[in-house]
């Protein structure tokens, strides 16, 4: 909705300049999507009339004007538009005057002396019009300032207005809210009746009263269809985003401008017969006045007569009908339409119409009469003619009720944080123009017919909150006890275990929990996964069930960007059936922890060779999540991993997840290059840890000795330093594997182990004796328990 600051206040003028009063509607509910003055800034320009315009003497595309602006003494000034002439009234702009990007100076041209400039609509930001001299009314007052003659100190305001704000798609529905905001008074335009001065009338059918309950209309006789429109309504029009087309159109529009009631004028020598408000009969079409022809489905409403459809009901007339400037006599339409009957219909053709912008979200359904009173009155100021009486066909039972809405005073001090008083309510409601009863402490209104968004107390509430101001409603900052809660040593939060993760030099990332099919399949085996029942896209149409299928998506997204070296990890949630393959009431969802490091295990950098990471690299980083609690790792066989290069992870005799190297399958075809090592763990896992424990430091040296044991091939290390950690000594500090040997002097299937035994005490220095006793046990036990041998 666009509208003239200065044409709202012929209706109500608050004590507010442009920009106050376009915050005063938008914090209303209002929102002013745009402000702007109708001209660019200019001072010291006048209404003009150029006495005698000649031939410069050294140009041909020049004259020299003698120019009356009300100065006293005629001003020479040269000019150069086509269209100066003698006689003509137009803007001057005179010696000191600011124009938009430019000041006027005295000055010679050509060697004639020039005190001035005549300027055009776009030199002064009127207009884009820049073919020749703005030219003004031949009556306008020769030396009046340009801006006042012209009312340019306007501000023209376009406001977003929410659907269910129709009532303001007028400048009286807007004057009305400014009204009641500010407290100042409402002049509305007159609407009285005017008295027929002829008989004739045009009969009114209402064949579909449950689409249009109400059709006003009025034969009008004699009109002069030519006359001009008066420069006041085409300023009105133009500045309201409308143009000037004639006179009688010029009406119309300007009506519903002004009351928000859309209205059509028929040319009365074109009808035949009774005005029939129904619905389209089979194969029916209508020519528009936009010059498109349709076949109105079955839902449209028409107006039409005894013989031809006339035009589409609340949308666009019909250019069979439609008045020309050689019409005299109309049939001036004014009706409501139901919001249901016209909603979406003209978008259904292809186009849109201010008419159904209006009848689709609501007009006030007592307005008719009054707006065609109000156009009537026009058209006989502006155009002559001879009035007829109003024919009104009405379905009352058919029109939009409003009932009775109960408001409690407690909702409102509960809704709005605020105390309201009774008196303040009261006063609010008046200047909204509601009709109140009082009920005890309870407030019973009625809404007036242009308000169709009032309709439960909560709507009420809003219009409190509306006029009371939404700035006035103070803050209230909450308040309450806060406790520190504990947090134990032994326990981790999901973000210290970002951190951690992101320590070994992983980067966070979040993918999507809707994946590829294929990817359940490949990484998972998961023949059945969660379905989405509508995905937002074709290639994510199921839940994960892991998350190894996006680390690797993120793998290949890389790798097509030239980086080769990755390092990802996700924390996030798995949806998994249960045992059973249940229904979604069957389905958990497991937080789960993956990370996955491809390409060298390190930058290029000169001093070291590049190596690319392997499993066992990716195994430190997990051992080190874990830390200080110590994981086994036993062979599996998984869909995604390397049948020889895939363990999985046991935490206490628990298994927490998976860690091995990509399977070759994949790999190839995903284009991975190299193989990228992965691990995905539960991260309850890696949330329990351990409460740090103080153990004395020795200030004794530690004895190592090293033992070197051939086992077979198959023989996991970690069984070996578990069974020997069993029988160990309490001097025994710690058992590490330093070196493993397959090759001369080893028998084929077997491996050699080489062992690092470090030995301390805390009080005194180790004797040799039990250092080899020590030595000893870890020995016999391996050979008699685990079936090794002793190195020679």
């Amino acid at each position: 909705m666009q509208f003239s600051e200065l044409w709202l206040r012929s209706f109500v003028s608050p004590a507010l300049d442009a920009d106050a009063l376009g915050h005063l509607l938008t914090m209303a509910g209002l929102e002013v999507e745009e402000q702007g003055g109708v001209a660019a800034a200019f001072s010291k320009v006048v209404v003009a009339r150029i006495l005698e315009a000649d031939k410069h003497p050294n140009a041909d595309k020049l004259r020299v004007c003698k120019v009356d602006a009300g100065q006293g003494e005629p001003l020479q000034i040269v000019c150069g538009a086509p269209n100066a002439a003698a006689g003509l009234t137009i803007p001057c702009a005179l010696v000191g005057a600011e124009l938009p990007g430019f000041a006027i100076k005295a000055a010679k041209l050509r060697g004639v002396e020039s005190f001035g400039m005549l300027c055009s609509a776009k030199e002064l930001g009127i207009a884009d019009d820049s073919s020749g001299l703005l030219v003004l009314p031949e009556d306008a007052p020769v030396g009046t300032d340009l801006r006042d003659y012209l009312a340019l100190d306007d501000t023209v305001y376009t406001i977003k207005l929410t659907p269910n704000r129709a009532d303001c798609l007028s400048l009286t529905g807007i004057a009305r809210e400014v009204a009641a905001l500010t407290d100042r008074p409402l002049s509305l335009v007159d609407t009285s009746s005017v008295a027929p001065t002829i008989a004739d009338t045009r009969k009114v059918v209402l064949d579909a009263p449950e689409a249009c309950p109400r059709y006003c209309g009025r034969v009008v006789r004699g009109v002069n269809a030519q006359a001009p429109t008066p420069d006041w309504m085409k300023q009105r029009l133009a500045r309201s985003g409308i143009r000037s087309i004639s006179v009688l159109v010029d009406v119309t529009n300007y009506v519903m401008l002004e009351l928000g009631q859309p209205l059509h004028a028929f040319d009365n020598a074109r009808l035949d017969g009774a005005i029939h408000v129904r619905m389209p009969k089979a194969g029916e079409q209508v020519l528009l006045l936009n010059g498109q022809t349709v076949t109105p489905a079955a839902d449209t409403l028409l107006i039409a007569d005894e013989s031809r459809a006339l035009a589409l009901a609340g949308i666009m007339g019909g250019e069979e009908s439609g008045i020309t400037l050689e019409t005299t006599d109309l049939f001036l339409e004014s009706a409501f339409f139901a919001p249901d009957a016209i909603a979406g219909r003209a978008r259904a053709y292809g186009f849109s119409s201010d008419a159904s912008y209006r009848f689709e979200r609501g007009v006030d359904f007592a307005l008719a009469p009054a707006a065609l009173e109000r156009a009537t009155r026009l058209i006989l100021d502006l155009c002559g003619g001879e009035a007829g009486p109003v024919v009104e066909a009405l379905a009352a039972d058919r029109l939009p009720q409003r009932a009775p809405i109960r408001l409690r005073a407690a909702r409102v001090r509960r809704v709005l944080g605020i105390d309201v008083s009774a008196d303040e309510v009261a006063d609010l409601f008046g200047r909204l123009n509601l009709a109140v009863n009082r009920d005890g402490d309870d407030f019973v209104v009625t809404p007036p017919s242009y308000r169709f968004d009032l309709e439960i107390e909560e709507d009420l509430i809003e219009e409190i909150a509306r006029l009371h101001g939404y700035d006035n409603i103070p803050t209230v900052v909450p308040k309450g006890p806060i406790a520190m809660l504990p947090r134990p040593e032994a326990r981790r939060d999901p973000m210290g275990v970002r951190r951690l993760v992101a320590a070994r030099e992983y980067q966070e990332v979040v993918n999507f929990s809707f994946v590829e099919e294929a990817w359940e399949r490949d990484f998972c085996g998961n023949a059945d996964p969660v379905r989405l029942a509508n995905p937002i896209a074709s290639q994510m149409s199921v839940m994960r069930s892991s998350l190894i299928g996006g680390l690797v998506a993120n793998v290949v997204t890389n790798r097509k960007r030239q980086n080769n070296r990755v390092r990802v990890f996700e924390l996030g949630r798995v949806f998994r059936r249960d045992a059973a393959g249940a229904p979604v009431e069957g389905f958990h969802q497991p937080v789960r922890v993956a990370a996955l490091a491809a390409g060298p295990l390190r930058p290029e950098q000169w001093g070291e060779a590049v190596r690319t990471v392997d499993f066992f690299d990716v195994k430190a980083d997990l051992e080190a999540l874990l830390h200080p609690r110590v994981a086994t790792f036993e062979p599996v066989v998984h869909p995604a991993l390397h049948p020889g290069r895939a363990a999985r992870v046991l935490l206490e005799g628990q298994e927490i997840g998976v860690i091995g190297e990509l399977h070759p399958v994949w790999v190839q075809r995903y284009e991975l290059g190299t193989a990228p090592v992965v691990f995905e763990v539960s991260l309850t896992s890696l949330l329990e840890t351990m409460t740090p424990a103080y153990r004395e430091v020795s200030r004794f040296p530690a004895v190592t000795r090293d033992l070197a044991l051939v086992v077979d091939q198959a023989t996991p290390v970690a069984s070996l330093i578990a069974g020997l950690s069993s029988v160990a000594p309490a001097i025994v500090q710690r058992i590490e594997l330093f070196d493993q040997y397959q090759g001369k002097g080893i028998e084929p299937n077997r491996k050699s182990l080489a062992f690092r035994v470090v030995m301390q005490e805390t009080q005194r220095t180790l004797e040799d004796a039990e250092v080899e006793a020590a030595m000893t046990a870890l020995t016999r036990h391996a050979e008699e328990a685990l079936g090794a041998k002793l190195r020679g």
